[in-house]
Order: C-alpha cells, then sequence, then structure tokens
C-alpha cells in the first residue's frame, strides 16, 4: 500500500529535504506541500494524505490549531489522517498542546532520514511515534504542569490486564515490545489497545498516552 504524505513547514528548503527523503521509498508518495498552516488544511481537506508531517511553528496558522483543524474536519471519516509534528526541540511547550489535539507522536527536525521514513510508516499503520527517552519525559512534565482533576470513573473501567497495556504504552513501546513484555500475542496486544480506546474515548494511543499522565498514573511504573 503506498503511504501518501502532505508536507507542511514555511522553509522551502525543509520541505524538499523531506520531499527527497520520503520520495526515495517504493512505498511513499508526497502529494502536496504547505508553506503554512491554513495552506495544510485546505490541502488535508482535498488531498486527504494518510500522512501529514507538519510542523508545529508556521505562519498564518501554526501546526497545533492546523492539527485540530484536520483532524476536526475528518468526521467520521474511516480512513483517518495521521499528522507527524515537527519541532527543532525536544522539550517544546507547543509539542504537548499538540498531541494533545490529536498528533500522532513527533519528530526533531534534526533526525535523520531513517528516522523520518520510520515515523512516516509508524503513524500511517496507526501506532505513535513515541520516543521513550524523549517524548514520555515531554508528556509527563506538560501534563504535571496542566494537570486537572484525574478522570476516576474512565480509570476505573479498565481491566487489570489493560492497565498494564496502558503502563506499557506509556514508556513508549510498541505492540511487539508489549507483547514480548507481557508474554502475549500481538494480536491480543492490539485488542487490549482498541478496548482501551474505545472505553476511554480516545482517537489513539498518543492520546492514551497524554490521558495516562494527565491521571497521574504514572506512579505504577515506580
Amino acid at each position: 500500500m503506498t503511504i501518501r504524505v502532505l508536507l507542511a513547514d514555511d522553509q522551502e528548503l525543509v520541505r524538499d529535504g523531506i520531499a527527497a527523503v520520503l520520495g526515495a521509498e517504493p512505498d511513499i508518495v508526497v502529494v502536496g506541500e504547505a508553506a503554512n498552516g491554513a495552506e495544510a488544511v485546505d490541502l488535508a481537506v482535498s488531498l486527504r494524505p494518510d500522512v501529514v508531517v507538519m510542523d508545529i511553528r508556521m505562519p498564518v496558522l501554526d501546526g497545533i490549531r492546523a492539527t485540530e483543524q484536520i483532524l476536526a474536519s475528518q468526521g467520521e471519516a474511516t480512513n483517518s489522517i495521521r499528522v507527524l509534528m515537527l519541532t527543532t526541540f525536544d522539550l517544546d511547550d507547543y509539542v504537548y498542546e499538540a498531541l494533545s489535539v490529536g498528533a500522532s507522536g513527533f519528530l526533531l527536525k534534526q533526525s535523520t532520514a531513517a528516522d523520518f521514513v520510520r515515523g512516516v510508516r509508524t503513524v500511517a499503520a496507526g501506532e505513535s511515534m513515541l520516543a521513550p527517552t524523549v517524548t514520555t519525559r515531554l508528556i509527563s512534565e506538560f501534563a504535571r504542569r496542566r494537570r486537572g482533576r484525574p478522570n476516576t470513573a474512565a480509570v476505573s473501567a479498565l481491566t487489570p490486564r489493560e492497565l498494564d497495556v496502558l503502563d506499557a504504552l506509556a514508556t513508549g513501546l510498541s505492540n511487539r515490545e508489549i507483547a514480548s513484555d507481557l508474554v502475549l500475542a500481538e494480536e491480543t496486544v492490539k485488542t487490549h489497545v482498541g478496548r482501551i480506546l474505545t472505553k476511554l474515548d480516545l482517537r489513539d494511543r498518543t492520546q492514551a498516552v497524554v490521558f495516562y499522565f494527565e491521571n497521574e498514573l504514572s506512579h505504577r511504573l515506580d
């Protein structure tokens, strides 16, 4: 299956570089480029890409608001658009907000070509691009700052095994890694993840990680 990608960055050289990297892959095609967030929204609605690689800081409309509008425009669409955020700094206040509005992960602009390709493939497959050593720390820190009242009713709806899987999601593990750690079949892990998202009324596993830290569940990792 070919992964259709829309690039959104106000720097033409950055777009050209990413387009060259992704375009060299047989399963990825860049279908459009946007120089600001407003253009990204318009092109996402008209082109319906599988993945939008979105710079956080852009003129006219920033990447966070653009992401919010793109995801809101989908409604109940079967083929969901996934957004992979780009940022210059790993501990960027905007990253947490981007993940909160529905982005599926983020990459640093100085990431390697292999990281860009892996990131696009990962989010296109419905998983999140969450590097355990960076993103989990970031989400934990900003969730601590913005923490509100825990949703105890939602948490109590999860089974002990679902909580185990949620713990593993919060550390940035893939389904395969979770299956290995919990001694489960990978399909069983996928089923648990699906049930977690349904019970918590969340869009994807990235939002599940945000929920985890906002609801003060990180003590389970101690």
